[in-house]
Order: structure tokens, then C-alpha cells, then sequence
């Protein structure tokens, strides 16, 4: 059944929120970059033909004052189902920034991530090696500075025991893990089927909260992502990691990018709490939230270690943070944890974000992905809105 959603449900609670992002306009033809302002839609086009210029724009929030060309309400982007309506749809809000995750940034993570790599990918393993881990740690990895001296602590204390992990290098060592999720133009939006690969038995989603950055390094705005993971893929090799991370229709952000404003701050972003929801065909149910606070390194270091002297991103990037969720409750059988099904539900929400809402398919069942680079300029070309 087609994903129904209207603006009341995916819309932050803020309606001072500054929101920026895409939608494919039917009318125009092609993919804009809009303004969204109390569920009506407007066409930023005449600022800057891509979302990657649109966030190097100086004091942009002055900039979305005043009259812009009316695209019609969200509702009509919505409207038919999966994200579509009879305006056109909505988009991710990025285009030609690079779409970057920082892994192992919240202690679950951390734990799930080794837990993968000593299962080797076999699921029925997880809970033994879960609790034999926690019989070493406690919680001693919440809090832990990374690159401290308590987090040298830790990494002899597990050595000894030898559970040391290349995960918790990255998790809790001096160098955070950051790695490309996604060609730019890859990311599906709001009410778009999102894919795991036919062949994968043990995944998940990855609700994370994703920082847009332009390419000075300035921390514009934050929106909501689902980071898919292949848990059995990246369990049988770390150096499986693209295989388990980019595959079709596998990367979600949206619905917008709220812009940082008086109202809505970097420690605000640190501050938010995460919702995720899964709702399967089957009757499955599973509701969970966490919260930024846990994260183990400053959102703004990720950002920088992102992008420095040593790697520029000339169109900017888009920065998922790390999953604070790891889903473990059993789905199939007794000990056998959390796997998607086909037709789940997947809505990962926080007040003053929004809803990201997908519905789970087998990347090969997904459209493929077509319109890229390329593509967006020969349209741009062809609409006569390049400079």
C-alpha cells in the first residue's frame, strides 16, 4: 500500500522553524530548491539554482524575506503516496553536496558495532557476545572522552581481556570514522521507498541526525537521515563497509534542512531527542527514542575533521552523526535479534526536525537511481536557469 502522509504529519512543531529543501515542481519540470513556510512551498530557484549554492548564500535567512514564486502547498507534494503528489514530490535537501556518516559516535553503536565484527555476521551469535561484553565494560564506555586518558584506560582494560575492537578505536581513539555514505544526487526523501540489498539477512535502520555544511566548514542547518546498514555484510568484513552502506534508494534525509537561527543553535542540535519508530505489515512494532546528549564527540569536531586543510569539499556535504539506536529485539525468532522485513515502516522523528517516514524494499525492487549530476545540470540547462 502506497505511504500516505500530509504536512501535519512530517512538519516540525516550531512554525518560526526556518526550513529550506527540494521538491521535483511539475510545473516547472524539474528539481527545485524551496522554501517551506507554514506548509506552503516556495521556489528559491531565483537565489540559487542547487541547494549546495543556496547554503554558501550570506545571511540566507534574510534572504527567504519577501516574496518568492509560490509552488502550491506540501499537501500537494504528499498527496498521492510515497512521497509524491499531483505537484510533483519531494526530494532529499541536498544535490551536489557529498553525502558523508560519522560511525561508532554513541556508546550502543559502539558495542553493536563489535558485536557485528566477532559475529562475523551470523545474528544467533549477538546476545552471548552482547553479554559478555557487558559483563567486561558495565556502562563504562558512556561519557568516555575519546582520545582521553580514561579511554586509554578502557582500550588496555579490553585488550587484556582481548576485546579490543578496530570499532572502538574509532569510537573512542583521538580519529573519528568518517566515511562517503552516498554519491551526491543518491539520497531519497521524505516518503520514499528506502532499500536494503535482496541478499542481506541482518540489517537495520539508523536514525541519525545528518548536519548540512557548506564548503568553508559552516555548520548551515540539521535534518533527519536513516543510514541504512547491512549489520551480516559489514559483520563478515569491515572492508565490506561500501557494500553494506551504498546501494540504491539506501540513504534517506529529509523532509528539510532547518536552517540555524536565534531559535534553533548548534546547542540545540546537541540537545535533541530522536524518536524511531518501525510498524511491519506483520504486526511488528517497535518504538524507541535517545538522545543527542550521548553522543561521544562534539558534533562541530566531526564537522571539522570532515573538512580541514587536508580535505575540502568545494560543493559542501551533508553529515550524518552516528546512529544512537542499534535495534536488538527479536523479530523471528527467540535470540535471533531485529531484521527488516519488506513493507516496514520506518519513521524517525524529532520535534523540531520533523518526520522522516520510508517504507522498506529490496534495493532491486526500487526504481534505480537515474537522475545524478548530469542530469540536474542538463535540466537546469534546459530551464535556462544557470548563470
Amino acid at each position: 500500500m502506497p505511504l500516505h502522509l500530509s504536512a501535519a504529519d512530517i512538519l516540525p512543531d516550531d512554525p518560526d522553524a526556518l526550513l529550506v529543501g527540494r521538491v521535483w515542481s511539475n510545473v516547472v519540470g524539474g528539481p527545485c530548491p524551496v522554501m517551506c513556510r507554514e506548509g506552503e512551498i516556495y521556489d528559491l530557484t531565483s537565489l540559487s539554482p542547487t541547494m549546495s549554492g543556496l547554503l554558501e548564500l550570506d545571511d540566507l535567512a534574510g534572504r527567504l524575506v519577501g516574496e518568492h514564486p509560490y509552488l502550491g502547498p506540501l499537501d500537494a507534494f504528499l498527496n498521492l503516496g510515497d512521497g509524491t503528489g499531483r505537484h510533483g514530490r519531494l526530494l532529499a535537501p541536498c544535490d551536489l553536496q557529498t553525502i558523508k556518516a560519522a560511525g561508532v559516535t554513541f556508546a550502543g553503536s559502539m558495542i553493536e558495532r563489535v558485536i557485528e565484527e566477532r559475529a562475523k555476521g551470523d545474528p544467533a551469535r549477538a546476545e552471548a557476545i552482547r553479554n559478555e561484553l557487558a559483563g567486561i565494560l558495565g556502562g563504562s564506555l558512556r561519557g568516555v572522552k575519546p582520545g582521553s586518558d580514561t579511554a586509554a584506560a578502557v582500550k588496555a582494560k579490553l585488550q587484556a581481556a582481548g576485546m579490543w575492537s578496530q570499532y572502538l578505536e574509532v569510537g573512542i581513539g583521538p580519529d573519528a570514522e568518517v566515511f562517503t555514505k552516498a554519491p551526491p544526487m543518491a539520497a531519497v526523501g521524505c516518503g520514499a521507498e528506502i532499500g536494503v540489498h535482496a541478499k542481506s539477512a541482518w540489517n537495520n535502520p539508523e536514525p541519525e541526525v545528518v548536519l548540512a555544511v557548506n564548503s568553508t566548514g559552516r555548520i548551515c542547518g540539521a535534518t533527519l537521515g536513516n543510514d541504512v546498514n547491512l549489520r551480516d555484510v559489514e559483520g563478515r568484513s569491515a572492508l565490506l563497509l561500501g557494500k553494506a552502506k551504498d546501494n540504491n534508494a539506501s540513504a534517506a534525509i529529509g523532509p528539510f534542512i532547518r536552517l540555524l537561527d536565534g531559535g534553533f543553535d548548534l546547542e540545540t542540535v546537541k540537545a535533541l531527542r530522536v524518536g524511531l519508530e518501525i510498524r511491519g505489515e506483520d504486526g511488528f512494532l517497535l518504538q524507541d527514542h535517545s538522545d543527542m546528549g550521548q553522543i561521544s564527540r562534539p558534533p562541530e569536531d566531526i564537522a571539522a575533521q570532515t573538512l580541514n586543510r587536508s580535505h575540502q569539499y568545494p560543493d559542501g556535504f551533508v553529515l550524518y552523526l552516528g546512529t544512537m539506536f542499534a535495534p536488538t529485539k527479536d523479530r523471528d525468532a527467540p535470540g535471533q535479534g531485529f531484521t527488516h522485513h519488506r513493507g516496514d515502516r520506518v519513521t524517525i522523528a524529532s520535534a523540531p526536525l520533523g518526520k522522516l517516514v520510508n517504507t522498506v524494499r529490496a534495493c532491486d525492487e526500487i526504481d534505480p537511481w537515474t537522475f545524478g549530476t548530469r542530469a540536474l545540470m542538463e535540466n537546469l540547462a534546459k530551464r535556462g536557469v544557470l548563470a
